[in-house]
């Protein structure tokens, strides 16, 4: 990023916290990424921030205007995004999938729809970077939803960061078969999963 897109996007920048919405907004259609990123996040510091432009934003061309999209979609609740969010976990820059995840995790169980909770349980199980795949379990879990809960046991299996993460996820499930994978957590070779899995099982009182 040259000196001058530098300079814009400072500029850009100090319109948010000045509430100048309308230099802000100039940015969208920057020629530089950053600096469309850069005036994504003015305009929600200066309130001016349409669910038409994080719309938009999330189909830009670079992934980082997509990642600065998927944030602001998941921090204001845009739940009308749910499923514009949700085609992201197909993106290929792994970096948007985990922001997308992490996103439809803030929305909290009344955003997104079941064929978008089905998505996160596909990247929860077969992502092929870890880090979107425990972003996707996260969400599961922020979620609760029920049809989520499979993808949250099979991530028991993964690796140890993720099966920690699946662990802190059940919190949000009940039932015989929780209860069961909490027990087995309690086992694991990882010390970290098992230690998460007993502070669980400590707080909670299963029925006999």
């Amino acid at each position: 990023m040259g000196d001058s897109a530098s300079l814009r996007r400072r500029s850009v920048a100090v319109a948010g916290h000045r509430a100048g919405d309308e230099a802000a907004r100039r940015g969208l259609s920057d020629g530089v990424a950053e600096v469309r990123a850069t005036a994504l996040r003015a305009l929600a510091r200066a309130q001016a921030l349409s669910q038409r432009d994080v719309s938009s934003a999330l189909g830009d061309p670079a992934a980082v205007v997509r990642v600065a999209a998927c944030d602001l979609a998941g921090g204001l609740r845009m739940t009308a995004l749910a499923a514009r969010v949700g085609g992201r976990l197909s993106d290929p820059v792994p970096s948007v999938v985990e922001a997308a995840c992490y996103a439809l995790g803030e929305m909290g169980p009344a955003g997104p729809g079941t064929d978008v909770v089905a998505l996160l349980s596909v990247t929860a199980g077969r992502h092929k970077e870890p880090l979107c795949r425990e972003a996707a379990v996260a969400a599961l879990g922020a979620l609760g939803r029920p049809e989520g809960l499979a993808a949250v046991l099979l991530a028991l299996d993964d690796r140890p960061a993720i099966r920690r993460r699946a662990v802190v996820a059940l919190a949000a499930f009940e039932g015989e078969e929780v209860a069961a994978a909490l027990a087995r957590a309690t086992t694991d070779r990882d010390w970290q999963v098992r230690q998460a899995a007993e502070d669980l099982v400590g707080r909670r009182r299963w029925p006999d």
